[in-house]
């Protein structure tokens, strides 16, 4: 019988001072939990939960069976681990807050605005000096839309069409990642300029991307998609959605260390909107802050996705702003330190109000015994 153990964040605070400091700041960011879901599965079934506060969950750990104590400590050590800020270059990208990755698709069927960059280098240039002098911490470009029944790209055509653009990005000094499951053009992408691979397969598309990617000593992004070959949507049949995404990441992130990629270098994104119905969807952002017990930082990308669509009368892609954002806020009060964005100067404005709101959070209990 398989057991496995998982500690979930389930109450959040503004502070520490607003628990008398029986808090937890999660992954090292803004956000901070008091209370805490211990969950035991057994063959996928859930045979123990129990709701610990921060102060308690050294006896709480205690309790459980001897063959969790070791990865249930692991765990409780991860979600209150701070990450090293990411090298990017010249740039240096901190995870001790929220930080937008904006979006620049030079596909022609990207679900959002594909054909609007593609072939139209000043639109595209535009574009991304318009998101990185509004704050975009890093541009992530890619050239072949992941969306259902997208027809794959051969590697040449995805190289022809995200090389100048990373270019273009490099030369404006910006933090550049490149989304791309093909280690040919992980490998021409590197050499135009970027920095971190976001590998929507989790490297798992290529045999030869873990190797390559290890080999580049670049930062690599860990996405979940239940499918294994060009369709990345294809066998979603879940358990749990939620610890099932969590065990695959934990697998891939397991092959990334053996392959010798260093952990410090490992991010991990849930895949929202791959493979997953809308309640599978609500389920992991409802649960988000569990990930950062696999003691990486995270990354979010749900702007304008069809989820959205499905819970506002079926809005089109390009009037899913408002939930956009929504989704946005629900990140960053789990901790999640990368979303990944459309509307870069909207995600940036709203960052920003979030944060003074927890910046004045900190000294709101002040001047109380």
């Amino acid at each position: 019988m398989m057991q496995r153990v998982y500690i979930r964040p389930i109450g959040f605070a503004a502070s520490p001072q607003s628990e008398n400091g029986n808090a937890v700041r999660l992954a090292g960011g803004m956000a901070y939990a008091h209370r805490f879901a211990v969950t035991v599965r057994e063959n996928g079934e859930v045979v123990r939960r129990d709701l610990v506060a921060a102060d308690d969950m050294a006896q709480a750990l205690g309790r459980l069976p001897d063959a969790l104590g070791a990865e249930a400590e692991l765990q409780w050590s991860n979600l209150r681990m701070a990450h090293l800020p990411i090298t990017c270059g010249d740039r240096i990208v901190r995870l001790d807050q929220p930080q937008i990755m904006g979006i620049l698709n030079v596909t022609p069927d990207s679900f959002s605005d594909g054909g609007k960059f593609l072939d139209n280098a000043d639109e595209a240039h535009g574009h991304a000096s318009a998101m990185l002098e509004a704050g975009a911490a890093i541009i992530d470009i890619g050239g072949e839309s992941t969306r259902p029944g997208a027809d794959p790209v051969w590697e040449g055509e995805e190289i022809r069409r995200v090389a100048p653009a990373i270019e273009f990005c490099a030369r404006i000094g910006a933090a550049i990642s490149v989304d791309t499951r093909r280690p040919a053009v992980m490998e021409a992408a590197v050499e135009a300029g970027a920095h971190i691979i976001n590998d929507v397969s989790a490297l798992n598309h290529d045999p030869r991307s873990l190797e390559y990617a290890a080999a580049s000593g670049k930062p690599v992004v860990l996405m979940h998609a239940p499918g294994s070959g060009e369709n990345l949507h294809a066998n979603a049949i879940y358990a749990d959605v939620v610890s099932d995404v969590f065990e695959w990441l934990r697998a891939r992130r397991d092959a990334a260390l053996e392959a010798g990629i260093p952990a410090e270098k490992i991010i991990l994104d849930p895949g929202l909107g791959f493979g997953k119905s809308l309640a599978e969807n609500l389920a992991l952002m409802n649960a988000l802050a569990l990930f950062h017990a696999l003691g990486h930082p995270l990354l979010l990308g749900v702007s304008r996705k069809r989820m959205i669509g499905a819970l506002s009368r079926e809005a089109e892609a390009d009037q899913r702003l408002a939930g956009s954002l929504a989704l946005a806020q629900v990140g960053m009060n789990a901790g999640v330190q990368l979303l990944r964005v459309h509307d870069v100067a909207e995600t940036i404005q709203t960052r920003d109000v979030w944060r003074g709101l927890r910046d004045a959070a900190l000294t709101d209990f002040a001047d109380q015994p």
